[in-house]
């Protein structure tokens, strides 16, 4: 995959010109662009192979003609045969880990990154179209723009750049899908959309309509793409280091967070099974990094300072022991490729061998001298062993020079011996024989162990092949998983137009718009609104125009005139509905189908009087425009109000005057205030 970014997208954010940052240019030459092509390829040939062999054996279960029989097992073995090659040539990419290393290095033993998983093309606009119209009643060819936004999204996330721009792409669209699911899923209807991703071990397709897969597989590239980050870093630098092993402790947080948030994804390189061991190689590969970060300064020739780096090498030798055996259980190892079980084998083998040799030249090399602290290295030293052989102690070690020499030379021996073996696991592999560099150091580390070996063994000695006792792991930091923030970020809806998500999701049923023309009548609406985005009607007079002409209490506001409302808030809305004049406006409200819908719990009141609304129901005097002096006079809450109107417009009976204002009688046809120069367009805003 290409690591340069086509021009319209890094370094741009998602501002109104710019609607998101694209992936990598597909048609780049370079080495990681061929490996995913070749990987698409053997896709779909697997796929193929996979139908043909599917037919073939339908056939062979009809058919009861010998002949038939004959030539249809014939020809499944043929594609039996070419299923197998195709899976050995789908191994050999997975095996190309040169291609995801730094280009500079030439002294770090190679990672494993993770290949990304391959998708088909999904059009969303039929589907999403139709959805819109029925279900939101709304032109879906309004939304054309934002269709062609999501699908460009998902377009760019199948190439995303090597870096933090491609990581926050794949991010994104991550974010996005809950808010797509929320809007165009809906449990009762299939939308005929259908997500096809390729196994990324075995070629093998899996196909869903939910978004289950698509979440689940955007997060294994996120993952995926971490480790390519890590394995790229430039391990020669500290910084590069400690860059690796951010990146794989937050690849290995993403697959642990996959693990435990999807459990019932049936591809195979989602499963439990294979994430935890996915998750255990990537933190043994953080291992590892941490373990060079001490090593690049250089290792000081201390006796404390040999033992303290002996346990750390033990530790990612045992790391890769744990991570070796998982890979070799099955049903893991028929998938996962021969190339990474053997070369874990190889860094078991070395980096204990690395211990062996770290505790040889402690011994070897440093004597207990009257400055040093004998407690501190007895104490040290028994750290370093589990058990010493025929009963001896650490303290015999320290001040008997035989001793050290015989158990110096012991872990020379294994040195040497654990060297060899890495480097006969290596040659049994023909894709680790490709890794040159890593055949070199294995070389260089087995020529440093037997030159050391022989300037220690004499001729005049006799011959010891006592076994040197095991190393104990240790380590000051070990790497942990780390789920990357990006996961959780907020995102803008891209179809934010269609109302609050709250409200106008799939689960929620909605009628279709219908207009009611809103006519003053002396200056008086009749309703009340209530709630957040969108406002709701309540407290509705039966008398008013609104309600004669089908405006009913707890319907949704979703336009006043041409101004769109689904988003406004209460205070938006009835800055549009005060300056309503006798001419009046047309509203469009819709209501939810559930009748049993809950009411929002913010509450506003529009109280019918020209340019004058509140939230708590106080009117202002008008006569005192410069704010002294002015009188305000508490009226009841639009509840009682609204039930006092209901009573009155059932008996036809003024209420008296004084539970109100005392000064302002009822109208006796609608049960609203009268319009009065007594009140002002003063507010709380």
């Amino acid at each position: 995959m290409a690591d340069t970014i086509l021009p319209n997208g890094i370094g741009e954010g998602p501002g109104e010109n710019s609607r998101f940052k694209k992936g990598c240019n597909p048609f780049a030459e370079t080495g990681r662009s061929k490996l995913q092509n070749q990987r698409a390829g053997l896709n779909k040939q697997i796929i193929k192979q996979m139908r043909m062999r599917a037919g073939a054996e339908n056939l062979l279960k009809a058919t009861s003609n010998n002949k038939v029989r004959e030539m249809v097992g014939l020809e499944l073995s043929y594609v039996n045969s070419n299923l197998q090659l195709l899976m050995e040539e789908l191994e050999g990419l997975n095996s190309s880990v040169d291609v995801y290393q730094n280009s500079q290095e030439m002294a770090n033993i190679p990672l494993i990154p993770l290949g990304l998983k391959e998708t088909k093309e999904v059009d969303f606009s039929v589907a999403f179209k139709d959805f819109i119209l029925e279900h939101y009643s709304e032109d879906g060819n309004d939304f054309e723009d934002e269709i062609a936004d999501l699908m460009d999204l998902r377009q760019a996330c199948r190439t995303p750049a090597r870096s933090e721009a491609g990581l926050d792409l794949l991010a994104r669209y991550y974010n996005q899908l809950p808010l797509m699911e929320s809007r165009f899923f809906s449990p009762n209807r299939q939308t005929g959309l259908f997500f096809t991703w390729y196994d990324s071990f075995t070629g093998v397709p899996l196909c869903q309509q939910n978004l289950s897969l698509e979440k689940a597989s955007i997060l294994f590239n996120m993952a995926a793409l971490f480790s390519q980050i890590g394995a790229r870093s430039n391990r020669q630098t500290l910084a590069g280091l400690d860059q690796a092993v951010s990146s794989f402790q937050k690849a290995a947080g993403v697959l642990n967070h996959l693990k435990d948030t999807f459990t019932h994804i049936p591809s195979y390189d989602l499963s439990p099974a294979m994430l935890t061991m996915l998750t255990s190689m990537l933190l043994a590969q953080a291992q590892e990094c941490l373990f060079e970060s001490l090593v690049l300064p250089g290792i000081r020739n201390l006796f404390l300072s040999l033992l303290k780096m002996a346990q750390e090498a033990a530790k990612v030798s045992d790391i890769y022991d744990q991570v070796h055996q998982s890979m070799v259980q099955a049903p893991i190892k028929d998938n996962v490729p021969l190339f990474w079980s053997t070369m874990c084998l190889v860094k078991t083998n070395h980096y204990r061998s690395l211990a062996h040799y770290f505790v040889a030249t402690a011994l070897l090399d440093h004597q207990l001298g009257p400055q040093d602290d004998e407690d501190h290295q007895e104490k040290s030293l028994a750290q370093v062993y589990d058990s010493l052989p025929e009963g001896r102690s650490p303290l015999d070690l320290l001040k008997k020079r035989g001793e050290r020499r015989r158990i110096g030379k012991a872990h020379l021996r294994r040195a040497v011996m654990g060297h060899e073996e890495a480097l006969r696991i290596h040659g049994r592999c023909r894709h680790l024989k490709k890794l040159s560099v890593l055949e070199e150091i294995l070389q260089a580390s087995l020529k440093r162990s037997t030159d050391k070996f022989s300037t220690n063994n004499h001729d005049d000695e006799f011959t010891d092949y006592m076994e040197a006792p095991d190393i104990i792991s240790k380590t000051e930091h070990r790497a942990q998983p780390e789920l990357p923030s990006n996961t959780k970020v907020k995102v803008k809806d891209f179809f934010h137009r269609l109302g609050p998500l709250s409200f106008f999701s799939a689960k929620q049923r909605w009628t279709a718009p219908r207009s009611v023309r809103l006519v003053p009548q002396h200056g008086e609406l009749g309703f009340t609104l209530k709630g957040e985005p969108p406002v709701q009607v309540v407290s509705l007079d039966p008398c008013c125009a609104a309600a004669d002409d089908g405006l009913k209490e707890g319907d949704y506001i979703v336009a006043v005139g041409d101004s769109d409302c689904k988003g406004m808030s209460i205070s938006q809305v009835m800055a549009l509905l005060k300056d309503v004049g006798e001419e009046g406006v047309n509203l469009r409200v819709v209501s939810l189908m559930d009748s049993n819908a809950s009411m929002h719990t913010k509450s506003a009141t529009f109280c019918g009087l020209p340019k004058t609304y509140s939230m708590i129901c106080l009117a202002y005097d008008q006569d005192e425009k410069n704010g002294k002096g002015r009188k305000v006079t508490k009226k009841p809450s639009f509840l009682s109000w609204g039930l006092k109107n209901r009573l009155k417009s059932a008996s036809t009976l003024s209420l008296p005057t004084a539970e109100y204002s005392g000064t302002m009688p009822w109208n006796k046809t609608c049960s609203t205030f009268p319009s009065s120069s007594s009140f002002n367009d003063s507010s709380l805003y």
